[in-house]
């Protein structure tokens, strides 16, 4: 048979972890390839770019999406187990993949701007009728979009001192801190003041960003009341500069708190924003493939003399 689609590949998926437990990434890659009686060249068979095995990087994506759905858990790194929620939802097969595009789609943080969103929707129109630009770009944007949903889970499930010193990284890792030693520094959770981290934007450390980091589950937003607690440490604070970052959302009201006020300049910095920043400069991210696209020089073939 062919190599069956990522989306294919999801049931096959839970019922086998269901059988065998928890299982590493190679061995469900081996137990689903017999499963759906695959050869040895239909395995090895590699994308065109020869970046990658194809049967592998869609069970990769399959287990993925199966994961973001809250389907299956990772109980260690690249390890994973079925739970009871997959193991429910295994008694109707026939829902998974509507259940897992759901849930999939339902982690998009609330504050996602109108333009994203639109741009959402230009991007499903470009996938069957587009230019095979707009495919390109159409792909693009899913993996990213992919891969901003795995940082976020990723974050979730390390500590809240791994987060606060994560965000202090990226922000240096954006260039705030420049080139000053020790620019970066995570308060002791004893002591904060309200205060997770300080970014040293100068050698005597007399402009500071201070910072503010909550871990939040993706249903869970941080109100006025949060914001408001932030602005207060700040006050004794020198040239009162503060960055509030929340792998959530920020609410409606918090969001006019900042808006309005006058004593202190505080960014927001919400989940999508957060992933976004973290995939921009590539903090805990490595390259997996470069794509060149070229066009004709127009200068070089002008100056060419044309045929008569």
């Amino acid at each position: 048979m062919s190599i069956p689609k990522h989306y294919e590949i999801r049931v096959p998926a839970l019922n086998l972890l269901k059988a065998k437990g928890t299982l590493k990434l190679n061995e469900v890659v081996s137990d689903l390839g017999e499963h759906f009686e695959l050869t040895e060249e239909e395995l090895s068979e590699m994308y065109p770019s020869g970046n990658g095995h194809i049967f592998y990087d869609r069970v990769s994506w399959a287990l993925s999406y199966l994961n973001m759905a809250e389907l299956l858990d990772k109980p260690k790194r690249g390890h994973y187990t079925i739970n009871e929620t997959g193991i429910r939802l295994l008694k109707t097969p026939d829902k998974v993949n509507h259940y897992v595009d759901t849930k999939v789609n339902e982690r998009e943080t609330p504050s996602k701007s109108a333009k994203n969103k639109q741009l959402e929707v230009d991007i499903n129109e470009t996938s069957t009728s587009g230019t095979p630009s707009e495919k390109l770009f159409s792909s693009f944007e899913k993996i990213k979009n992919a891969r901003k949903s795995e940082i976020l889970n990723m974050i979730l499930s390390k500590t809240p001192y791994e987060f606060e010193n994560l965000v202090v990284k990226l922000l240096q890792k954006m260039g705030y801190g420049g080139e000053i030693k020790g620019s970066g520094l995570v308060t002791k959770a004893s002591n904060d003041g309200g205060i997770d981290g300080i970014i040293k934007e100068d050698e005597l450390g007399l402009g500071r960003i201070h910072i503010q980091a909550k871990r939040y589950d993706f249903k869970n937003g941080v109100g006025r009341d949060d914001i408001q607690r932030f602005a207060g440490a700040l006050l004794g604070a020198p040239m009162s500069k503060g960055v509030f970052i929340t792998t959530s959302y920020f609410s409606k009201g918090a969001i006019e708190y900042v808006d309005k006020l006058n004593s202190a300049t505080i960014i927001l910095i919400d989940g999508d924003q957060l992933a976004d920043y973290i995939y921009k400069f590539s903090l805990g991210m490595q390259v997996e493939q470069t794509i060149e696209i070229k066009k004709l020089d127009t200068d070089f073939w002008d100056a060419m003399k044309d045929n008569e």
